[in-house]
């Protein structure tokens, strides 16, 4: 393929002409929920593109919390922060982290497309590749020391502790370091658990973890290779999934299938079942599909990619399988088109005010495929009986300036030690900590 070259001119036209596509006819509203509205799909000739430039925080500039909360900077300064995890002590860790190389992913005129895309949403700049450890001795809020705990990694994104042995989530595979309580760095060379899917496409890259609760197994998200199985089938080989491995042996076995990007996961505190938050497939228009959060069945199958939210079949997919899409099961609760919901922590142990108390915060990237945009906060469904019950609640919004600039991103969240809410803006490269409004 012969390209032009690459000019401010034609990157305008090529973005002008593909934010020419489809517009939403129904409110976010719509596609949330457990019976979220799913319209006719709308394809165009090239994929709707909206996208909110990257510009960051302006000083002092912050997100708007929620009624009866406050929100602060618990860091600043970082390095395209995507996760978040605390250990017991309190010590918190992020993942500093971004795509690694993937030059498959890349070819033709629509990857080339989507690489300037990705640019302008502030999607493509150098992984930093390490988790680095934030501690707030003096409980203030406010993470005083700063340290490099872990680097070298390879796009890591998921982080688990399981006794005195730490786990990372690398792009291509899961590593173990040995821990010791209060440790700012760790020296020794990580120990090869399990490989993960990656190679030279990798179109999903983050690979998120989650121990069990007896500390035997770990979970691992691993995303789909493509939007809709477009680069053929063979290469979704344990993709689109939820592994789990055995700690011991490093032997794993397909959970659950057919969701294509899972992220986020969350073990729910009253029933101890497994949840995640979900991408769905983009390009079908500004209202399709929406992404989701659910409980996650053991040899379950979610759909991807012959059908959505149950038995709606995408015509797209050739050659189909009815005999999936039979047995597809349709998720508990729509979060909106999208919204690129990433994040996910149970409410456990929070110290926000009561009706945060249960259900599960879940933080939303923001869309690209919509027109207005989607997502840019991040958002509390209320459950009861360990089922969603009611709409959500925006915890932390303004991360959309007025003129559709994107002052941060949110990403991956988390429960402090002191019950609040930790989450990590990728764009505006801050962790935010949001609190009970009469604490910090």
């Amino acid at each position: 393929m012969i390209r032009a070259p690459l000019t401010p001119t034609l990157v305008l036209a090529v973005l002008g002409l593909a934010a020419c596509g489809d517009v939403a006819r129904l409110p976010v509203a719509a596609g949330t929920g457990p019976n979220p509205t799913l319209p006719a799909p709308s394809e165009t000739l090239l994929p709707t593109v909206n996208i909110a430039p990257a510009r960051g925080w302006a000083p002092g500039a912050m997100p708007t919390a929620a009624s009866g909360t406050a929100v602060n900077a618990f860091a600043t300064g970082l390095d395209h922060p995507r996760w978040v995890y605390v250990l017991p002590n309190g010590d918190v860790l992020v993942a500093e982290s971004n795509a690694p190389p993937k030059p498959d992913d890349a070819k033709g005129f629509r990857g080339w497309v989507m690489g300037l895309v990705m640019k302008r949403a502030g999607a493509v700049t150098n992984s930093a590749n390490r988790i680095t450890l934030l501690r707030d001795a003096d409980g203030d809020g406010v993470a005083e020391t700063r340290s490099v705990f872990i680097e070298n990694l390879a796009s890591p994104i998921g982080m688990a502790l399981v006794g005195n042995t730490l786990y990372i989530a690398n792009t291509d595979g899961i590593v173990r370091y040995p821990y010791t309580t209060g440790a700012t760095h760790i020296d020794a060379q990580g120990q090869r658990v399990a490989d993960l899917p990656a190679g030279p496409i990798n179109h999903h890259w983050t690979k998120n973890i989650l121990a069990s609760l007896d500390g035997h197994k770990l979970y691992a998200s691993v995303g789909s290779n493509s939007n809709v199985g477009e680069n053929g089938m063979f290469v979704e080989d344990g993709r689109a999934a939820i592994w789990e491995i055995d700690i011991a042996t490093g032997a794993h076995r397909v959970f659950a299938s057919g969701i294509r990007n899972p992220n986020g996961m969350a073990w729910e505190s009253t029933t101890g079942v497994l949840w995640t938050v979900a991408n769905e497939r983009d390009e079908i228009g500004s209202d399709l599909v929406p992404d989701y959060l659910t409980s996650v069945r053991d040899g379950g199958f979610y759909g991807w990619p012959y059908s959505y939210f149950g038995n709606h079949v995408d015509e797209r997919v050739q050659p189909q399988r009815p005999d999936l899409v039979a047995k597809a099961i349709a998720p508990d609760y729509a979060l909106g088109p999208h919204t690129a919901s990433l994040g996910l922590a149970a409410s456990a142990g929070t110290s926000l005010p009561a009706r945060f108390a249960s259900g599960m915060f879940v933080g939303q990237h923001g869309s690209w495929n919509r027109k207005p945009h989607s997502g840019y906060k991040v958002v509390f469904v209320p459950f009861a009986a360990g089922r969603p019950n009611g709409a959500p609640i925006d915890v932390l919004s303004g991360f959309l300036s007025d003129d559709g600039k994107a002052n941060g991103r949110p990403v991956g969240v988390a429960i402090d030690k002191r019950g609040a809410l930790l989450v990590a803006d990728d764009v505006g490269n801050v962790i935010w900590r949001v609190s009970a409004a009469a604490s910090r």
